[in-house]
């Protein structure tokens, strides 16, 4: 297509690259963008990055202003003179950045996050992204809650009216449980009058209890650090200074980007007080009161406690309520507000950091919250956040970064009904509306099979409002599948319809929920879906029994492994980091649920890892109540050292680390977990540098992500032998051995005895992998267990053996020539070389410019990408690179009429050559835009493409092919061209079937 100039507004994009000091800011560019954004960019709500440190990681270097990031084992002082006076930097700078741009701001971050959110037009956000100060203009976005005996007792912490038996005597009682502690809830705000977060009327004296300093309230914590939070008043919307008491020392709520996208805020409260249930529940699991009288629709099912009954709570209101019709939902968690209240939460002094909320499968480690988080763990906060719900698929869950734990849903067990059908059929479920030890027997049938004239079928099967047919379903049981609408909305319409109970099968593997329905009901799992429905459905006369108890002589096995929380393999910036993390209880959860102002305190059973997180968070505060300077990674390393195998429905053990991640966490044992595996910010960054492949962080060397020192081992790409490396500091003195396997792989590790003569003593070791029988592009995984007497510190491993170890690239030079090329095979055989190309470079913009000038401004040029290209890379090159800046960005748009986008990449480093390199690109068009940042004197400059197919110029010829190869034995071939003309080409090898590509460039002068 011909050349287009465009003097126009930047697109809002990620910086690639930046220099910074090494353990703050950073940034980087996801590969993909959730919401496409016009070239032009749309007016609304964006989050404005910038590059200085943050206060929780600020180095010093700043004249008269020392350094603020905490030593380690020591939490962040946001409190103190020195800290004040960089919040105060921080935000005359985001002033003068944003004064620049003609912007206002509407929210500031200034202690994990350097930045602002405001409103933005096309203008403003071009002028922005092009400000060196500014890592990246983000536009906002909507993240949402990841929605018997108890869970405390499942945990083994205590049992009974006192608690006993468990980790709370351990630590000196219930009363001692996490005291000192702060935990701080982001989520959709609190319930103040449920019982669960009752405590004393906090006075306005100093000493050991919370008191009231002007509009504050002070705590002074275990560690020796002071928490601090504003008192917050909402009198119209339910709430008063009055509500704060000595539990519930600190409730705020962050609407601002909510507001400007426009929600309608009428079916909650604008203030911190929960309308929806998710924060109230999320806060009282992780540390409600102890022992408190829980009811649920006038049914009483004893007593529930918080996992660090003791801890003190901070609820901090980012998500709200919309209306809800039983169908779908309009519910709110705006980004900026949600990372507002996190910069909040540690400002304020917390110690930890609940965060049920989720955006969807991770595509980067560092999206905005990572980023905050990074800094919050740097600053000695604990975060736990959850998996998601979308499970039982691969590659499903969220949060991927190391620094956090990322928590599973696992089951306990819970209230059980059976269903039983005359031909011997018995299945037991989830049920709290079959009274216990009652049955109810009935004619019986599927409610596709008996929809009301003028219903679809397919919504009669999910039993929805109105489409049951009362003339066949009056006086029956009916089996209902599960999915789309509200669970107890199904239940509403057997009843409407006149049925008498319901049989709610799940039509996947999922969770077992006990719902208050409106007929009584027993909630089955999809193995026993076909055998239930053939009966039901090819039986004249069929009936079936509803029975209050599992009566089926089968013990529902536990904890197994939700079949709605999300799993691995993370595929975000590699496969290096093993999530989840662990496990916890979450399905059929009672705690704490909404009430309005003038309500009565209630409670509910809710499921989800939003319910598993803050069980994690609870563990989190219980062992910092009793190791105040208890690092992030310390609290960490142990829950996952100590987690134990969760179970199959059959009842035979799941070693998936996919799912379970090290597995589920066992309380009872991590308080002396052996070893330890510890890593900070530095370690982090390393990480980053090496995951990402960018020189993210001044004066960092990056190094091979496998090699961060967790308590899990990933080799997302294993071509050939590897060996890893860690260290672990001991808990207590002795000699651990250690024991290794990993099906289809040797693996050594060295040493294989470690002799400690004290607990803080370190020593490293090293694990080497070699393939046995594995097979290639597919996930092999296993454990590493250090063992001392009683002691088992056991780690899960997960490796994925690829087709060959190849180079990411070669080059050659000449019109014609060869190239020798080594790999090492992963298998052995003969490995076929898929070649492509060569391409030549072609010039897409020729550019001249002629006075210098600071940013001069962009152009546009649309490139076509068909099906079956292996590469794409296009490239600006100046002729003269002194006092000379450009900037590449390309986009995948939707059309060339439509200019919208779904990816982006940026390369934009202070040189004037950039390029970015798309390996077999999604095929579509892809708009390319040159930015003149700046230049001292005239130049001129290319901007090119090449794009690589099959075939192409030159002859590009692989010998042999196939290439004969050993496994693990490097191997040569030859790649050799002819008839070139002067220029540029690019080609490429991929081997076999895999992803594997090796990048050929080849220059004739």
């Amino acid at each position: 297509m011909g050349r287009t100039s465009v003097r126009a507004a930047a697109v809002v994009t990620l910086a690639a690259l930046f220099t910074g000091t090494a353990t703050a800011s950073f940034g980087a560019a996801p590969e993909e963008v959730k919401t496409p954004i016009p070239i032009d960019a749309p007016s609304g709500r964006y989050i404005v990055m910038l590059k200085d440190a943050p206060l929780a990681t600020y180095e010093g270097g700043q004249s008269g202003i020392q350094r603020t990031k905490p030593d380690k084992g020591k939490q962040l002082d946001a409190h103190s003179a020195n800290s004040q006076k960089y919040v105060a930097h921080l935000k005359n700078e985001q002033q003068a950045v944003a004064a620049d741009a003609g912007v206002t701001p509407a929210v500031t971050y200034q202690v994990t996050l350097n930045g602002f959110s405001a409103d933005l037009d096309s203008a403003q956000v071009a002028k922005l992204q092009s400000d060196k100060n500014v890592l990246g203009v983000y536009p906002d976005e909507v993240r949402h809650p990841t929605a018997a005996v108890p869970s405390t007792e499942f945990l083994g912490l205590g049992s009974g009216d006192a608690g006993t038996g468990g980790v709370w005597d351990a630590v000196g009682g219930v009363a001692e449980a996490g005291k000192g502690v702060v935990v701080g809830v982001v989520d959709t705000g609190i319930a103040p009058e449920n019982p669960l977060f009752a405590g004393d009327k906090i006075k306005g004296k100093r000493g050991e209890a919370p008191y009231n300093k002007g509009d504050h309230i002070v705590f002074q914590k275990s560690d020796g650090t002071e928490f601090r939070a504003r008192r917050v008043a909402a009198e119209d919307q339910g709430w008063t200074k009055d509500l704060y008491n000595t539990k519930l020392i600190g409730a705020q709520y962050f609407a601002d980007g909510a507001a400007a996208a426009g929600f309608d805020f009428s079916y909650d409260f604008l203030s911190p007080r929960d309308g929806d249930g998710h924060g109230s529940h999320t806060a009282s699991t992780a540390a409600g009161n102890f022992g408190v009288p829980a009811s649920v629709e006038g049914i009483g099912f004893g007593e529930v406690s918080g996992v660090a009954p003791a801890a003190k709570i901070a609820s901090y209101k980012a998500c709200y309520v919309g209306p809800d019709d039983l169908v779908t939902t309009d519910d709110i968690c705006a980004l900026s507000d949600l990372l507002a209240a996190i910069d909040k939460s540690v400002e304020d002094g917390v110690d930890v950091i609940n965060y049920s909320i989720g955006g969807g499968s991770a595509k980067t480690v560092l999206q905005p919250e990572d980023v905050s988080f990074f800094n919050a763990a740097a600053a000695g906060v604990f975060v736990a956040v959850s998996a998601g719900n979308d499970g039982p698929g691969a590659t499903t869950a969220d949060h991927a970064s190391p620094w956090y734990t990322t928590v599973a849903a696992s089951t306990i067990p819970t209230y059980e009904g059976t269903v039983q059908l005359p031909n011997g059929f018995q299945a037991a479920g989830a049920s709290v509306t079959v009274p216990f030890g009652q049955t109810m027997t009935g004619p019986v049938v599927y409610s596709a099979d008996v929809a009301k004239a003028g219903a679809a079928p397919n919504e009669a099967a999910l039993c929805f409002l109105g489409t049951l047919d009362p003339a066949k379903v009056a006086g029956k049981i009916v089996v209902c599948d599960r999915g789309t609408n509200a669970r107890v909305e199904k239940s509403q319409e057997v009843e409407a319809a006149g049925g008498t109970g319901m049989i709610l099968v799940n039509v996947t593997p999922g969770s077992l929920d006990n719902d208050f329905h409106s007929v009584p009901t027993v909630h089955i799992d999809a193995q026993y879906r076909a055998a239930l429905l053939d009966y039901v459905r090819k039986t004249a006369g069929a009936t079936a029994t509803l029975v209050g108890d599992n009566v089926t002589g089968k013990e529902t096995p536990t904890p197994q492994v939700a079949g709605f929380s999300s799993r691995g393999p993370m595929l975000a910036d590699g496969a290096d980091v093993i999530k989840p993390d662990v496990s916890a209880p979450g399905v059929a959860i009672l705690a704490a649920t909404h009430n309005g102002p003038t309500e009565a305190p209630t409670f509910g059973f809710k499921s989800g890892t939003s319910m598993s997180s803050p069980q994690v968070a609870g563990l989190g505060a219980l062992y910092l109540g009793e190791r105040p300077l208890a690092t992030p990674a310390e609290i960490k390393s142990a829950l996952m050292t100590t987690a134990y195998n969760t179970v199959n429905a059959d009842g035979s053990e799941s070693t998936d680390p996919f799912a379970q991640g090290a597995g589920h966490v066992d309380p009872t044992k991590y308080f002396d977990p052996g070893l330890l595996y510890l890593n900070g910010a530095e370690d982090w960054a390393s990480y980053l540098e090496g995951a990402l492949g960018e020189d993210v962080f001044d004066g960092v060397e990056p190094s091979d992500p496998s090699d961060l020192n967790l308590a899990s081992i990933g080799v997302g790409t294993f071509p050939g032998p590897q060996t890893v490396t860690r260290t672990v500091t001991a808990t207590q003195a002795g000699t651990f051995t250690a024991s290794a396997s990993v099906p289809g792989m040797n693996v050594t590790v060295e040493p294989s005895t470690l002799t400690f003569g004290a607990a803080g003593e370190s020593k490293s070791f090293t694990v080497s992998f070699t393939k046995a029988d594995a097979a290639v592009e597919k996930w092999t995984t296993g454990f590493l267990t250090w063992k001392s007497g009683d002691t088992e510190v056991r780690s899960p491993i997960a490796v994925f053996p690829v087709t060959a170890a190849a180079p990411a690239d070669v080059e050659g030079s000449g019109a014609e020539g060869s190239i020798d090329v080594e790999i090492t095979p992963g298998l052995t055989g003969d490995l076929p070389l898929n070649v492509a190309g060569l391409a030549s470079n072609d010039v897409l913009i020729d550019g001249t410019e002629t006075t210098g000038a600071e940013d001069d401004g962009y152009t546009y040029e649309l490139v076509e990408v068909t099906a079956g290209t292996e590469l794409a890379r296009f490239a600006l090159d100046s002729a003269d690179d002194s006092g000379s800046d450009l900037d590449l960005t390309v986009y995948r748009v939707v059309s060339p009429t439509d200019l919208r986008y779904y990816e982006n990449w940026q390369s934009a480093s202070s040189s004037a050559d950039e390029s970015v390199q798309l390996i077999a690109p999604t095929p579509g068009y892809y708009l390319i835009e040159a930015h003149v940042y700046s230049y001292t004197q005239p130049f001129t400059w290319e901007a090119t493409s090449a794009l690589v197919t099959p075939g192409g110029v030159g002859s590009l010829t692989a010998t042999p092919n196939p290439l004969p190869v050993t496994e693990a034995t490097p191997t040569e071939y030859q790649l050799s061209w002819s008839g070139l003309e002067a220029g540029s080409y690019l080609g490429v090898v991929r081997y076999g079937d895999s992803q594997v590509r090796t990048v050929v460039s080849v220059d004739v002068p």
